[in-house]
């Protein structure tokens, strides 16, 4: 399919922090797109918005737009709990969605996303930024093919900082808005990487805690993952790290490929060493293309935009999100019950399909002034 004659129009719904981004990853595909309007319920930040970033037209609800404006895509930055009756309402209209993550608060709310999708000719792209930079794109590529062997051990730490007044947002901290802590909101994109090159995860072994910050969720999660195809995984995720880092590490059989980063990857920022014996192999295969795209919105925006260019499904698609979430999901069922968790196991009337928090937090069963 050509590329279309004229921009796509897109409506950024949510005007707060990471709408920054978008706003600036959308531009950078330049005559490709254009923003003909922000949403946001708060008046100030929408004009403030609006004003920065050049958009003609600002709304306080997405309905006023769809109902006399063409739009072709939706981009939703709102806080998690308004993602999927928004992205609803854009689908039911026809138009394409590209929301952040997590996707939804639930897994039963990422069904009922799928089926508004198979109803509409729109389609949901999550974001995943951190697939698309061509680092991690090489790696794909080299597992998927075997050329360094077979991945066996992988780490995955989010080890991030966030201060008290961070949770001073009325939505942060909460299960009932934000979803879940760093397990739901950081560290899910390191995640989304880990499944994304080591393939379907098999069980899940995980603790949680909290008690150094004035929230209601997590403040550090460690899991041990086990992977259909053999490999063993260990995944940090925590926001009471002061020296903050990410780190993924896979350990293939004949060389160990490892970035370090904080919020966003280039090539530079990986290491590979060679088993030995093998300095050849890796070399050849990290010579590899794709080279020189970092980490970003602007990346997947593009293979959005590619994707909708040739008529094909845009990536991250809302199935694959939905495969991250559920560990995510395993990963609270399996820290709040001390019980291992299968895929597949939370099924649709499972506690946690319909929270993360499932049956409650321990804490949360803690009497007040009892401690944490």
């Amino acid at each position: 399919m050509p590329a279309p004659t004229s921009p796509r129009h897109v409506v950024v719904v949510g005007t707060g922090g990471i709408a920054a981004a978008h706003a600036r990853g959308l531009r950078a595909l330049g005559d490709r797109v254009r923003i003909v309007a922000a949403v946001d319920v708060d008046p100030a930040r929408v004009a403030a918005f609006a004003q920065e970033w050049d958009v003609p037209r600002t709304a306080g609800d997405l309905a006023e737009v769809l109902a006399d404006e063409r739009v072709d895509v939706v981009h939703i930055c709102t806080p998690p709990s308004a993602h999927v009756p928004v992205a609803e309402q854009a689908l039911a209209a026809g138009a394409h969605v590209v929301v952040e993550k997590p996707v939804a608060l639930s897994l039963t709310e990422t069904d009922r996303l799928l089926a508004a999708e198979a109803r509409s000719t729109g389609s949901v792209a999550v974001v995943s930024q951190h697939r698309f930079g061509s680092g991690v794109q090489r790696l794909t590529s080299i597992v998927a093919d075997g050329s360094l062997g077979r991945p066996l051990v992988a780490t995955c730490l989010t080890q991030w900082y966030r201060p008290d007044a961070y949770f001073e947002v009325p939505w942060r901290g909460t299960f009932e808005v934000e979803g879940g802590g760093p397990t739901m909101g950081h560290g899910i994109h390191q995640m989304d990487v880990l499944l994304s090159v080591l393939g379907p995860w098999e069980q899940v072994s995980a603790m949680a805690s909290r008690g150094a910050r004035p929230t209601r969720t997590e403040e550090v999660s460690a899991a041990t993952v086990r992977f259909a195809g053999g490999a063993l995984a260990s995944v940090v995720n925590s926001v009471v790290s002061p020296r903050e880092t990410t780190i993924l590490r896979f350990d293939l059989e004949h060389a160990s490929v490892e970035v370090h980063h904080l919020y966003g990857y280039g090539d530079d920022d990986f290491t590979v060493t060679p088993a030995p014996g093998h300095e050849e192999e890796a070399q050849r295969a990290w010579a590899r293309e794709p080279r020189g795209v970092r980490s970003s919105h602007e990346a997947q925006f593009r293979a959005v935009h590619d994707a909708l260019d040739a008529g094909a499904t845009p990536p991250v698609a809302l199935a694959d999100a939905r495969s991250t979430l559920e560990l995510v999901a395993a990963i609270y069922r399996s820290a709040f019950t001390g019980r291992t968790v299968r895929r597949g196991e939370i099924g649709p009337d499972d506690p946690f399909a319909l929270r993360m928090d499932g049956t409650g937090a321990p804490w949360a069963r803690v009497p007040e002034g009892a401690g944490a």
